[in-house]
């Protein structure tokens, strides 16, 4: 598997590190190759090391030391392979490929007993692609390209079967052509498909599938393959027993796991690792990354990153749970609630217009609208940790380090700096006081000009 930087997609990545639906594109090809049976994945690149940390675990790496063509990719690899393998070579930004094509041309390749077998199709355009030329009785005698004028010859050119760059090799037969390679076109590269000419015999199997053609150049390219890839994870989802009320509008990474019976709904999108357990309504209007749910959970306009939600949690509208925050069975936050490396107990609840930072919240408590937990000093960020049924009234502060023991109560527009017992009630805000006939003052200063 070859990958390369491409200089189409106007970037400092290369090509096949670019993402489509969470994943590099290089590991697409890779999946696909692994699903149909490979016991080894070999990815040939350039000096560098930018691949290195991207590939999935296992994958081998070749680097072939001079861009010098798609011969000389397998040829930097040829150290790795057996001669008793069959070897599958695939271009590294194949992102649409599947498991059905490259089954079908390792069993036409082991049936023809080939040394090398190309995969083609019949295109009613055959611009710009490699032409298969076959002799009198249907054997293959070689792929000529076609990039520059003068490659091939007008009779070649009118030939409609095209090589779609993906071949089956006879370990043995392929480290014998590798050396005899030459560059004779005006590139100056060793064409991989000149080893067809070089073998005792070459065959083709016609896949018959227009979509073998797709590949990614640029970012038109990508976007294109990634709606296909998307369609077919939602596809794959959807047969599975999920519901996804608007496709159009919904995004799904690769990892993304759900269970049987969850919705979603509009304007969702699951990012990274994400999983979703059974039976949840997720949308409309969700954006999850790397969180998890469980069973039962409802999730509405709202945005989690690295959150964990337990069984029959509800969620939103209009909140957002950042990293470290674990919701318990039953919990719930609201509207407009913000929660930051929390654990919300079983149960406890916090409804509405809050921010709740580092904090550990008992099974049953209700913290009231505008509760804020004031985490940070200015130089160092603090734990506050309040028990099992307490209930906190609105518009109340807890300044860690603190400690709010079970079943007890805060005031509303109190600022707690110290702890409260179990049972007790907070109270920590000036006493009221009211001024008698204090707007008919105001009334007279006016007239007078002395409130001026």
């Amino acid at each position: 598997m070859a990958a390369g930087r491409g200089t189409r997609m106007r970037s400092s990545t290369p090509k096949v590190l670019h993402e489509l639906c969470g994943l590099p594109m290089v590991h697409w090809p890779i999946r696909a190759a692994r699903a149909a049976g490979a016991a080894r994945v070999i990815v040939v690149t350039s000096p560098g090391g930018e691949l290195d940390a991207h590939l999935p675990e296992g994958v081998e790496l070749a680097v072939q030391p001079v861009a010098n063509g798609t011969g000389g990719a397998v040829a930097a690899a040829a150290a790795l392979l057996g001669p008793e393998e069959t070897v599958v070579v695939i271009n590294g930004d194949a992102a649409l490929i599947t498991t059905g094509p490259l089954t079908a041309l390792v069993a036409a390749h082991a049936a023809a007993g080939a040394g090398a077998t190309v995969a083609t199709i019949h295109a009613p355009d055959p611009s710009g692609y490699g032409r298969v030329i076959r002799d009198e009785h249907g054997a293959v005698l070689r792929i000529v390209e076609t990039r520059s004028p003068g490659d091939a010859t007008e009779a070649e050119l009118a030939v409609d079967e095209i090589n779609v760059g993906i071949y089956a090799f006879q370990g043995a037969a392929l480290h014998a052509a590798l050396p005899r390679l030459r560059t004779q076109n005006a590139q100056g590269e060793l064409y991989l498909t000149d080893v067809l000419a070089l073998v005792e015999r070459a065959a083709a199997v016609d896949l018959q599938d227009p979509g073998l053609l797709v590949g990614v150049n640029d970012r038109a390219e990508l976007a294109r393959a990634n709606e296909t890839l998307q369609r077919r994870i939602l596809d794959d989802h959807m047969r599975a027993g999920v519901s996804v009320v608007n496709p159009a509008s919904t995004v799904v990474d690769a990892a993304v796991v759900i269970g049987q019976d969850t919705v979603l709904d509009a304007g969702v999108v699951l990012r990274g690792a994400t999983t979703i357990g059974a039976g949840c309504h997720v949308g409309p209007q969700v954006t999850l990354t790397d969180c998890t749910l469980g069973d039962h959970v409802t999730v509405r306009h709202a945005c989690g990153v690295e959150a964990t939600a337990h069984d029959h949690v509800s969620v939103g509208p209009f909140a957002y749970l950042r990293p470290g925050t674990v919701l318990r069975e039953r919990a719930k936050a609201g509207t407009f609630v913000e929660i930051k490396n929390s654990d919300i107990g079983p149960g406890a609840k916090v409804p509405h217009l809050s921010y709740i930072g580092d904090a550990d919240v008992g099974e049953g408590t209700n913290l009231g609208a505008a509760t804020i937990t004031a985490n940070y000093d200015g130089r160092t960020k603090h734990r506050t940790t309040i028990g099992r049924d307490v209930r906190s009234g609105v518009d109340v502060s807890f300044v860690a380090p603190v400690t709010v023991g079970d079943r007890a109560v805060t005031a509303a527009g109190s600022v707690i700096t110290q702890d409260v017992p179990a049972g007790a009630l907070g109270i920590a805000r000036a006493r009221q006081r009211n001024l008698e006939d204090y707007a008919p003052r105001q009334d007279a200063d006016a007239q007078d000009g002395s409130g001026a």
